[in-house]
């Protein structure tokens, strides 16, 4: 337990937050980044980035990740290993707790703690979550070697999954509501030229179907969602890619969030309706979810909190 004092406090990690805390450094503000549950963020679950500027080659998110934090920590910025569970935006300085009964004292707040995936609902989800079920190919994909799996979803991320997993599966089945594909032109292209992957389009998973001993998925039961028609297929596994929600909770009736959850900044801002609190990255726009993107919102940030602590000590 202890007590920390800093001008900005940046909460959570990733490429908002990193670059948040580069940009602050450089500004000689010494600030303090609390990393959160999943240091580095959701891009430490992506193995091939090949749209982040600067590099000839794809790059590891793991990799890129660390080298972000390697620069922040070589300028200056202090990190430290918690997670923060309340806030009060009462009153500057802002007080923030942690569950390791940290206090944090701050003068100005920069918030990336990102998103994390979504879940469909289902109870037999619950069941199997685990045991065949996955929101992170790039972590279990390895356990699905020459094994029948599935991917549901239609975006980015799903595509992204359903490649990645053609290196380990014998099959992936795409599994998509509509009748075509969200995800940019690029991916498409790629997923349709990939023999190992087929698409089930129209299609909702109605029940997750396995084994209770040993606890096992053994397969899906498929809903057509324009004919109602049910079919069975069976798969090993299968990865959850159908959207993120914003890690907001904390913050909920202390800043303004819109009805899905995100931090409502000012236009063209990353300040929040509370001066002095700023938020940067995908917990203030699930638009876009790209690591430039909120790089850039990180920097922004970084230099609004030190023009606000700037004018306020003049």
């Amino acid at each position: 337990m202890a007590d920390y004092k800093t001008k900005i406090l940046i909460i959570g990690s990733g490429p908002a937050g990193y670059t948040a805390g580069i940009y602050a450094a450089r500004a000689g503000l010494k600030p303090l980044l609390v990393s959160g549950n999943q240091p580095g963020g959701q891009l430490t679950m992506t193995t091939s980035i090949e749209n982040f500027p600067g590099f000839k080659d794809p790059q590891d998110g793991t990799m890129l990740m660390e080298t972000m934090k390697e620069q922040a920590l070589a300028l200056g910025v202090e990190m430290i290993n918690d997670r923060i569970t309340s806030v009060d935006t009462s009153k500057r300085p802002f007080i923030c707790e942690s569950e390791n009964n940290n206090r944090y004292e701050a003068d100005s707040i920069i918030i990336a703690t990102g998103s994390s995936a979504r879940w469909l609902g289902l109870e037999s989800e619950e069941k199997f979550r685990g045991f065949g079920i996955s929101a992170c190919a790039t972590c279990d994909g390895f356990f699905y070697r020459n094994k029948d799996v599935a991917v549901i979803g239609g975006g980015n991320t799903a595509i992204e999954d359903a490649l990645y997993l053609t290196n380990f599966a014998k099959h992936v089945t795409v599994i998509h509501r509509r009748d075509e594909l969200r995800a940019d032109k690029a991916s498409q292209q790629r997923l349709f030229a990939n023999e190992k992957v087929s698409v089930m389009w129209d299609s909702v998973v109605s029940e997750f179907i396995g084994t209770d001993q040993p606890k096992s998925l053994t397969g899906l039961k498929i809903k057509n969602v324009k004919t109602g028609e049910l079919s069975d297929l069976t798969v090993d596994g299968v990865f959850i890619a159908v959207g993120h929600h914003p890690n907001t909770e904390v913050f909920k009736d202390k800043l303004e969030l819109s009805e899905d959850g995100y931090i409502q900044c000012k236009p063209d801002s990353c300040e929040t309706n509370i001066k002095g609190i700023y938020a940067a990255g995908d917990v203030r726009n699930g638009n876009w979810r790209q690591a430039v993107v909120a790089a850039g919102s990180g920097c922004v940030a970084a230099l609004e909190a030190e023009k606000f602590l700037s004018s306020n000590e003049k």
